[in-house]
């Protein structure tokens, strides 16, 4: 799914996108998963310009494909977020020492192990093609709700303000 994902993000970065969302239909979180369905949501016309670009190349014989459906008129909607979390008090301690110069003893003094949060939401292993750090984007997709809500997604699909039809 990280592979997927990731072949997904960058050809919404090549796009420009920020009207392609996406939702994982078998989410659960005990145990926490992502599941192996990668939905995508947006208009005939975003979609048939993602699907040109052959972003999936590479990716064919992992997965299949259907067509573009239309939603279900009495379909709910959900919000797919990024939540960040500082979950590592020695990454963050390292970084501390490269930006203030300190020793390891004075970053730990600044930054307690009580800092790091352990999180319940399933997550995929990512790699910036900015900067070549890993990174784990976890997902939070909230509840069904009635109505639908307008607004942009990131180059990941995700936004903290639109909703995805769940279906």
């Amino acid at each position: 799914m990280g592979a997927l994902y990731s072949k997904l993000h960058r050809a919404l970065v090549v796009l420009k996108a920020n009207n392609i969302g996406i939702s994982f239909p078998k989410y659960q979180l005990k145990p926490k998963c992502l599941g192996s369905v990668l939905r995508v949501h947006g208009d005939q016309a975003s979609l048939a310009r993602l699907q040109e670009t052959d972003w999936l190349k590479g990716m064919r014989d992992h997965t299949n494909v259907t067509d573009i459906t239309v939603v279900p008129k009495d379909a709910q909607h959900l919000k797919v977020t990024r939540r960040q979390y500082k979950t590592s008090a020695d990454r963050l301690r390292r970084r501390r020492m490269k930006r203030k110069s300190e020793t390891y003893e004075q970053a730990a003094q600044a930054i307690p192990n009580s800092i790091e949060r352990q999180t319940k939401l399933p997550f995929l292993t990512l790699r910036s093609s900015s900067t070549g750090q890993t990174f784990f984007l976890f997902v939070d997709q909230g509840e069904p709700q009635a109505q639908s809500a307008a607004g942009e997604f990131s180059r990941y699909g995700l936004s903290h303000s639109a909703t995805v039809p769940w279906f």
